[in-house]
């Protein structure tokens, strides 16, 4: 897997149907990445999210599993 397999095109989700997704199905059937700073993430961040600053995506791709969906916010 290469980088730009991480920026196919694809769809953009509402809030509600994130929540819905979230909601059906177990914490370890999705990649949930928050790409804020660590100080925003400190504050207050959805349950389960892993950060991974915007700026540190190239270098930490092999921490996500790609068979999985992935939502970053």
């Amino acid at each position: 897997m290469s980088i730009l397999d991480y920026f196919k095109p694809v769809s953009t989700w509402s809030a509600e149907r994130i929540r819905k997704f979230l909601d059906q199905r177990g914490s370890g059937e999705y990649n949930l990445i928050d790409v804020r700073q660590p100080e925003e993430y400190e504050q207050g961040h959805l349950p389960g999210a892993q950060l991974i600053p915007v700026g540190e995506l190239p270098n930490r791709l092999a921490e996500l599993d790609p068979t999985k969906p992935t939502i970053v916010y």
